[in-house]
Formats: structure tokens, sequence, C-alpha cells
């Protein structure tokens, strides 16, 4: 393996860095800083997936026509540090959501190209822990943005020095995959898996075939995995996702009253838990029922919204450990869906359609935080817990019946 593999993800850690310090910093930096609301923090959020959507599946289209996968990361880094640069210029919040917009189009620029890297670089049996492995580390990059964030709050550091630091990240992490990345060599890892999943499907066929001829009782099933239901699963929990996490931290600060700072302290342990969500997967990803765990995650993510819903009925500091030992579950539980379906969709969605994946997770994003925004500044945030989990219950459907 060529020595540059191992370390071609670092640009990505310096650019986790920066959209892990944004993640808590935008909305407070939208209401209590501009004087917007929680519902021109959905528009702005929703505006960007929307725009992201087509650009998904354009990004994807492209790197695997041209299988320069390379130059569309590059790109993507540069465009929003640029972006992020102009966003740090103006404090009108209309401007700031068609620049956000901007940003998304090329924030999804690489993350194709990312996923097909890390699947052409390894095999099939590899893909996991590889996945895992990624994740994880890059994590940790969000966690340290988590971090700083912290720092900056603490010292009172001028808004828009958060900004110029989310532009530099960015910077940071083009000059580092400039060096670090090449394009594979040979592209092909994907197809074969393809060919096997076909071979595999024509062989239980003739199994159940020569049984039955043979008189045998069938009692196996012998159907396909419907792409159509998995979409729809990922879809619908990247909806769910969106709208309990946009709103969250206004929740922290307005309904617990915290700080800046402490809510900055509240998503380090949700992130946390991602984190080692991340690393057990890949540690695991030998004996991992892919199918099994993106189910189970669903159905606990569902119960734990719901224990939410408890916790906003009463907001107070006792209750707040609650609270952030739900957030560091969930966080734990989308370590172990996010690599399992990372690792499914590679086998399910064709060579040309790799943006296919993130244009799901982005119309779900566009959908839920727009929604979760308007149903927390509407109906107060009991009503959103529950709407939550009967998403993720929703979700948990489609994934049950997709295979």
């Amino acid at each position: 393996m060529l020595p540059f593999v191992a370390m071609w993800f670092l640009g990505f850690l310096f650019h986790e860095m920066a959209f892990g310090l944004l993640s808590i910093f935008l909305p407070l930096y939208v209401v209590n800083a501009l004087g917007g609301s929680l519902t021109d923090v959905g528009i702005m959020i929703a505006v960007a997936n929307f725009m992201a959507v087509p650009f998904s599946f354009f990004w994807g289209y492209l790197c695997d026509r041209t299988r320069r996968y390379r130059l569309f990361i590059l790109v993507s880094f540069a465009g929003m540090s640029l972006l992020f640069y102009m966003f740090s210029l103006t404090s009108n919040v209309w401007l700031l959501i068609v620049l956000y917009g901007l940003i998304s189009v090329f924030h999804v620029a690489h993350e194709a190209p990312r996923n097909v890297l890390i699947a052409e670089y390894y095999s099939r049996e590899d893909w996991e822990r590889s996945f895992a492995s990624y994740e994880g580390l890059t994590e940790v990059g969000w966690l340290a943005g988590l971090v700083l964030g912290l720092i900056f709050s603490g010292v009172g550091l001028p808004n828009v020095w958060f900004i110029l630091f989310v532009s530099l990240l960015n910077l940071v992490a083009f000059v580092a995959s400039l060096f670090l990345i090449r394009d594979p060599l040979f592209i092909f890892e994907r197809r074969l898996v393809a060919i096997e999943k076909v071979f595999s499907f024509a062989h239980r066929g003739l199994a159940v075939a020569s049984r039955a001829f043979e008189g045998a009782r069938i009692t196996e099933s012998l159907k396909g995995e419907s792409v159509m239901l998995f979409c729809v699963g990922l879809l619908v929990f990247s909806f769910a996702t969106n709208m309990l996490f946009t709103p969250l931290p206004l929740f922290f600060a307005n309904d617990f009253g915290l700080t800046q700072s402490v809510v900055f302290v509240v998503f380090i342990f949700n992130t946390l838990g991602t984190t080692t969500g991340y690393f057990l997967a890949g540690a695991r990803a030998e004996i991992t029922d892919e199918k099994g765990v993106i189910k189970r995650a669903n159905l606990l993510r569902a119960l734990l919204s719901l224990v939410f819903v408890a916790v906003a009925v009463s907001p107070s500091i006792f209750i707040l450990p609650l609270a952030v030992l739900i957030l560091i579950v969930m966080g734990l539980v989308f370590g172990f869906f996010w690599i399992s379906s990372l690792s499914l969709s590679m086998e399910l969605i064709p060579e040309g359609k790799a943006g296919l994946f993130y244009a799901l997770v982005g119309l779900g994003a566009a959908f839920g935080c727009f929604l979760g925004t308007f149903i927390a500044e509407s109906f107060g945030f009991p009503i959103l817990f529950g709407a939550v989990s009967v998403g993720f219950f929703v979700s948990y459907l489609a994934f049950k019946t997709y295979a």
C-alpha cells in the first residue's frame, strides 16, 4: 500500500474541526448576537441542505465520470475557505443565509470522492474498519473544534474571529490535502463487489431451485434488497436527526439557562459518545451484523427521544445529567449506524451515483432542520421530541423491510 494512504485523511481532520466549532456557534450567533429567530436558523440550514442536494448528485457523478477524486476535494476545501471569509464580513442574516447555502454547495463536493477513495483503497472486507477509522479520527477533529469553541467563548473572543478561524481551518485542510491525497491507480473494487452480489444472488436462486426439484420444503425467501426502502430509511433517519439536533443548542441555552461555554461542554460529551461509537464499530467490524445495527440504532434513538420529552417538561440543573447521558448514548448509537449505513450504501448504490447517499442525507436534513426549529419555536420542545421519536420509528420500519 502506498505510504500516503495512511495520512490522506489529515485534511479532513481540520475540516471537521472547523464544522465542530461552527455547529454550536452558528445557532447561538444568529439568535443571541444578530437578533435573529430560531426559525431563521432553520431557514439558513434548510436552504443550505436544499442547495446541496442536486450538487451531491452533480459532484458524485462528475468525480466518478472523470475519476479525479482529489480535484473535487481540493475544490471543496478552497471554496469553503473563501466563502467563510466572506461570511465574516457581514452581519445581515439574509445575506448569511445565501452565503451559507453556497458554502453547502462546496461542502458536498468532497463527500462522495472521499467515500469512493475509502472504498477503492481498501477491499470490501476492510470497508467497515476503514470507514470507522476515518470517521473516528475526523470525529476527534470535531471534538477539537468544540473544545476550541469552549476556549474562545471562555476568553470572550469576538464573534468574527470564530468565523475567520473556521475559514483558516478549511484553508489548512486544502493545503494538507494538496500534498497528501492521490487518486488510486486502479478503480475496480466497487465493481467487483457488485459482480459478487449478482453471483451470490444467482447461487442462492440455483440452490433454492435445486431443493425444490428434490421435493424439499422451501423456507428461504429469495428476495433482493430494495434500494428504494434503504434510501427511505436513510432519508427519514437524517430528517429525524436534524429535526432534533438543529434547535438543541438553543434548548440547553434557553430552557436550562446555560452559557455558551457550557453548551459547548454539553455537546463535547455527545461527540465523545460518537467518537467511541466509531472506534467500537471498527473494532467489531468482523462480527457486526450491519443490517441489524441500523435497525437497533433507530429503535434506541426513538426511545431516547421519548425520554427527552420528560427532560423538556421540567428542565432543571438536577435533570441536566440525564440529558447529557442521553446525548452520549445517542452519539454512541450514531457511530454504529453511520459506519454500517456507509458500508451498505457502497454495495447498494451503483458506480456513477456515489453522490446519492449524501443527497438523501442532505434532503432529510433540509426538511428536518427547518421543521425542527419551527416546531420548537411554535409548539415547544416536548412536542418536537415526540415528533422526532416517531421519525426514528418510521426509519426503523423502512430498514426492517428493505432486505
